[in-house]
């Protein structure tokens, strides 16, 4: 493996915050194989080191009992969970980002004057930073870390607990949870915070590279959705809907993106959007596979609402837009409500041609020919699902558009037009067959009074003047540790903080900064053991 970067831009793409007094067990120094020591370039071994720390990390570990898109005891043991979409999130990116960083070395070479010819795509990846394939792997494994409890649901209820009831106004967001992860909370047992991860690794994390007080305060009149990142949303009062760093890790973001003086404000390194690209691939692939081996997804549904839109497209294309909302159950009408939201959102790639067609291949692909007969375990059925998803991630990843000047909404790497659309099709196949089933609202209602229990249950027992100091010795810690560093950002960076700022504002949002901390560290199963154990029930 080659290294990404030169002289200083290359030092800073390695730099640790902390120096590092103990040799690191991941360190392949004194390695030897048949043909004798191992060596690696210094910053393909600092690399490694970070890929092997978060896979080695207990908020890693569990992730396998994490709901990924719907609980595992829903429909059987074959669906994924947050761990084996990570690790098939980091194989995809591997891929991506290797063929990025075949390009870069050839145009390196070029300039070196050991090739013929440049390639122009590694001349772009090589100005804005390099492209590493270890990299961008660290970044897949650690991107869902921060995910708590039954996965998106979990992340919601949290977030409005703690700005309803907690007095946090910052919320969460499973994003920023992930680098406060790596960056505070998880300490390999050293006497520094996080996993002194290198500064390329902690920029990859980075989906959403700006926190959530950043949008406060902005209309949609000076800047309107189409002109803003995917993420952020619309709401001037409550700021970004997503973000990659609360308020506490605002300069750890910062120091982390400074190795990057290429990259525009606002926008991932290309390493993050490879990573994030990955995601999207293996969400709207390897998780339609789950739902086909489960039985989740039923031919004649799927086919009916593909087939409806194709065929009555002029009429539905009239239909006002109150009337389709009030209507979405009909045939092709959620379809249709799909395909105005994305013209409206992202009309820079958004076109009526290229999304009938990606109905139509993803009619054809997986309503008529993937889910034609139902998965029954043998042999064929196998060959049918396992072929599915080999074929379109091989048309995926070799659809890829790097581009120096990304649009606002987009990064400096994506998809091209007709695979972006297929992708949101099968994306939409995902949440209107999947996740907006009826049978699961019970189970999901059941969840969230969980995770919203042991938010106020923790609350209750911290401020309880005679019982507080038998509260977990971790979650008392991090409420010292929390409140400690609140203050210090109300000294030291007072505009990036919100809500109550007084002493007793911040020691409550400390307090609660920590439960939610607490809470998001658990699985889905220790989730329901301690709320059973903390409620009495």
């Amino acid at each position: 493996m080659s290294e990404t970067g030169h002289g200083a831009a290359g030092a800073s793409r390695v730099a640790r915050r902390y120096v590092e007094h103990e040799t690191s067990q991941h360190r392949s120094a004194g390695i030897h194989d048949a043909d004798g020591p191992v060596e690696e370039a210094p910053a393909a071994q600092e690399f490694r080191i970070d890929l092997e720390r978060i896979r080695f990390s207990s908020y890693f570990a569990r992730l396998s009992d994490v709901t990924q898109v719907v609980p595992q005891s829903g429909v059987g043991p074959v669906m994924h969970n947050r761990l084996t979409h990570s690790l098939k999130v980091s194989a995809v990116a591997r891929v991506i980002a290797a063929q990025l960083a075949g390009q870069q070395a050839t145009h390196t070479a070029f300039v070196r004057g050991e090739a013929p010819v440049d390639d122009p795509v590694g001349a772009i990846v090589t100005r804005l930073g390099g492209c590493d394939t270890v990299v961008a792997q660290s970044a897949a494994h650690a991107h869902d870390l921060g995910h708590p409890p039954f996965g998106h649901l979990g992340e919601r209820v949290l977030d409005r607990v703690a700005r309803d009831h907690l007095g946090l106004a910052e919320g969460f967001e499973g994003n920023a949870q992930s680098f406060r992860i790596l960056t505070q909370l998880d300490t390999l047992g050293r006497d520094f915070p996080g996993l002194n991860l290198t500064a390329a690794t902690r920029a990859a994390t980075l989906k959403y590279p700006w926190t959530r007080v950043a949008w406060i305060g902005l209309s949609t009149d000076e800047r309107p959705v189409t002109e803003r990142p995917r993420g952020v949303g619309a709401d001037a009062d409550e700021g970004a809907e997503k973000f990659s760093a609360y308020a506490l890790e605002a300069g750890e973001m910062e120091a982390a993106l400074a190795a990057f003086p290429r990259i525009a404000p606002g926008v991932q390194t290309v390493e993050c959007a490879v990573m994030d690209l990955a995601d999207d691939i293996a969400y709207a692939v390897h998780d339609l596979d789950d739902f086909a081996r489960a039985g989740v997804l039923q031919q004649s549904a799927v086919s009916g609402e593909l087939r409806a839109w194709l065929t009555c497209t002029d009429a539905l294309a009239a239909i006002e837009l109150s009337v389709l909302q009030a209507s979405w159950r009909a045939p092709g009408h959620s379809l249709e409500l799909l395909w105005r939201r994305t013209q409206l959102k992202d009309g820079w790639i958004a076109d009526r041609e290229a999304f009938t067609a990606a109905v139509a291949r993803v009619s054809e692909e997986v309503a008529e020919s993937l889910l034609a007969a139902p998965y029954d375990g043998g042999i064929d059925s196998e060959r049918a699902v396992s072929g599915f998803t080999r074929r379109w991630i091989e048309h995926l990843r070799t659809s890829i558009v790097v581009e120096e000047r990304p649009h606002v909404r987009s990064g400096h790497v994506r998809l091209d037009q007709r695979a972006w659309h297929e992708v949101m099709v099968l994306k939409f196949v995902h949440a209107h067959f999947v996740l907006e089933r009826p049978e699961l609202g019970q189970t999901q209602r059941g969840q969230a009074r969980i995770v919203t229990e042991l938010a106020l249950g923790f609350e209750a027992w911290l401020t309880d003047g005679v019982d507080a100091g038998r509260a977990p010795r971790r979650l008392l810690e991090w409420v010292d540790e929390a409140t400690a560093a609140s203050f210090v950002l109300r000294r030291d960076r007072p505009e990036l903080l919100i809500g109550d700022t007084s002493d007793a504002g911040l020691r409550r949002q400390g307090r609660a900064r920590a439960i939610l901390d607490y809470v998001a560290a658990l699985s889905d199963q220790q989730a329901i053991q301690t709320h059973r154990a903390l409620t009495g029930r």
